[in-house]
């Protein structure tokens, strides 16, 4: 092998661009190919611009509490709320200013750090090559190390379309130019729960159409217990067992078609229904990589692939589709890759985060491994109704629920329901990935009166349970 390493990188998202970062960083000759815009879907359709309608939508949640709070316009019968519309053309401008803004910012850093970036599409010449179709003609890159990471689109129904118009996915739905009249939403999983939740914040009448038995079935049972009651007390109507098997547009109307023949109409409809990774036609198979049966590659926990040289991060793995378990996947390719130190993929210690309203987040192990009985686990569950500061921003559903092993009093796991569960889970994130204690936690300040001091007082609780005996 020459003295330095070639690496090559199919996806510009957060797996490809954290990886070019790392390989530039070792001293590897990087390519990197990307036929959208870096940031990939994550930046560009996905985690940053719905978030932003997110951040929009915690605004008007906040104002719908100042009556409560005792704010109010002057006059007779005036609510703030009513006095605050949505110019849902200015705000899907922002959404997708902010996208491209962050999109050239990762370019500037990546060209910064000396990462060579084609415009265009590739493919694996066996293991040692990409061939990149770009605008200007086909290159053939010579590879001593290749990463994939492709991502994932969004998957679609035969019978539902999306046109873009009044049927969308979940990267048409920036489309938008005027609020909804009424919005369905095909899908009760992580993208269809957000989407259903930030419309509904944004006054949007919306229909959540789930195929299980209630919202966010892969989430934490109490946790999707506090959402559906929160959806259907904003008037949102939930349809549970119910799946949706064709959607079409007539006139300025679009019709949901149920598997009981029963049907849905409003004015436009979303598609949630899953996300299928970009893995076809791109050389993996022949050149050795294995695939699962759903189109993922199949990676160990430094992210190699079945192909000698070859790695894999993202969504294309199907390992967990987080931007953050993402990046590191790719980070945690080039160090093994590269000669470096590296701590193979934990999803233990991983924080995941629905952004709902409120939010959910979680860490470590679940409720769901729990109940399975392979671990004798102590738990508590501790409401938000009792906390001084959660009575003064008049916040009415949450929780903290710690999990934590009997023996040794160790946490590992958690789940927080609150307006700033991702903020508030990070220590307790921490706690899992370096093994605290119930007593660290019990031991450790926190600010009164804050939310957090709620992760303290489950603490003090959990150190109470009978089962607790370390």
């Amino acid at each position: 092998m020459h003295g330095v390493t070639d690496v090559v990188i199919l996806g510009g998202g957060p797996g490809g661009y954290e990886a070019a970062l790392v390989a530039r960083q070792l001293g590897g000759d990087v390519t990197l190919v990307e036929r959208r815009g870096l940031g990939g879907s994550a930046v560009l359709t996905d985690v940053v611009p719905s978030k932003t309608l997110i951040a929009a939508a915690e605004v008007m949640t906040k104002i719908g509490k100042a009556e409560e709070l005792g704010l109010r316009l002057e006059g007779e019968n005036c609510r703030l709320v009513d006095a605050v519309k949505v110019d849902m053309a200015k705000v899907n401008a922002r959404i997708m200013a902010l996208a491209e803004a962050q999109s050239e910012d990762i370019g500037v850093r990546l060209a910064a750090d000396g990462v060579n970036i084609l415009n265009g599409t590739g493919r694996l010449d066996g293991t040692r090559a990409v061939i990149a179709e770009t605008a200007e003609g086909t290159q053939r890159l010579s590879a001593d190390i290749i990463l994939v990471a492709t991502g994932a689109h969004p998957r679609e129904l035969d019978a539902a379309k999306p046109d873009g118009l009044r049927i969308f996915n979940w990267a048409q739905i920036y489309n938008l130019t005027e609020i909804p009249e009424h919005l369905i939403v095909v899908g009760s999983g992580v993208t269809g729960a957000e989407f259903a939740s930030a419309y509904a914040a944004l006054g949007v009448k919306v229909t959540l159409i789930s195929s299980r038995d209630k919202v966010l079935p892969g989430q934490d049972g109490d946790a999707a217990d506090v959402i559906q009651q929160v959806f259907e007390a904003s008037g949102m109507t939930v349809l549970s067992r119910a799946r949706a098997v064709a959607a079409q547009v007539r006139g300025e109307q679009v019709v949901v078609t149920l598997a009981d023949g029963a049907e849905v109409v409003g004015s436009h409809c979303l598609m949630a229904v899953g996300a299928i990774p970009n893995t076809a036609g791109i050389g993996l198979a022949e050149a050795g990589v294995e695939l699962t049966e759903s189109g993922h590659i199949v990676v160990d926990r430094v992210s190699r692939t079945a192909a000698r040289g070859v790695y894999a991060a993202g969504d294309c793995t199907g390992v967990n589709a987080l931007a953050s378990v993402a990046a590191m996947q790719g980070r945690i390719a080039m160090w093994h890759a590269l000669g470096d130190s590296v701590s193979p993929l934990d999803l233990r210690t991983v924080s995941a985060n629905v952004f709902t309203s409120p939010e959910i987040a979680t860490v470590g192990i679940s409720e769901v491994e729990v109940a399975q009985g392979n671990l004798n686990v102590a738990t508590v569950m501790l409401p938000l109704a009792g906390n001084a500061r959660a009575k003064m921003q008049a916040l009415d559903h949450g929780f903290v629920k710690l999990f934590a092993l009997p023996t040794t009093g160790i946490i590992i796991g958690a789940v927080v329901v609150a307006p700033s569960a991702s903020e508030l889970i990070h220590p307790l994130a921490i706690a899992v990935r370096q093994k605290l204690t119930v007593d660290q936690l019990v031991e450790t300040f926190t600010v009164y009166p804050s939310l957090s001091g709620s992760i303290a007082e489950a603490a003090r609780q959990l150190r109470g349970v009978s089962d607790l005996t370390y």
